[in-house]
């Protein structure tokens, strides 16, 4: 079942294309925490086009599971990798990727997309009208 789906689909991980081209000219630079691995090819007109960068995905192919630091490292804003030892700031929260649309997703109190029932005004509120 797996050799089907790297065959006819691609939000499943790579396809054989994608496998076929980082064996023959991927270079491995790195993993991230959650085990997608990141390559790269040089250019073959360096002085013009920068290096290809990709990303093999651990399973699902979803793109906000790429962290903050190689999503820089991806789009070219920085010229080094990621060490996993850069400076976390106090505020940061960790990395999550975007849950819209699955089961983890949020949802406020009273939703009806978790079967709960509408919330009743606050007794302070008036709605606006116009004149």
């Amino acid at each position: 079942m797996r050799l089907l789906k790297q065959f006819f689909t691609w939000w499943n991980g790579a396809t054989w294309n994608t496998l076929f081209y980082t064996w023959r000219k991927g270079e491995f630079v790195g993993t991230d925490q959650l085990g997608n691995r990141y390559y790269r090819a040089k250019s073959a007109l360096p002085e013009s086009i920068p290096e290809r960068r990709w990303v093999i995905y651990k399973g699902y192919s979803e793109a906000s599971q790429v962290p903050p630091g190689w999503h820089g490292w991806m789009h070219h804003r920085v010229d080094t990798p990621p060490t996993g030892k850069e400076q976390q700031w106090s505020w940061e929260k960790p990395h999550q990727e975007n849950l819209t649309g699955t089961v983890d997703a949020y949802h406020p109190p009273g939703s009806i997309a978790v079967g709960g029932a509408p919330q009743s005004r606050a007794p302070d509120y008036q709605a606006w009208r116009p004149q």
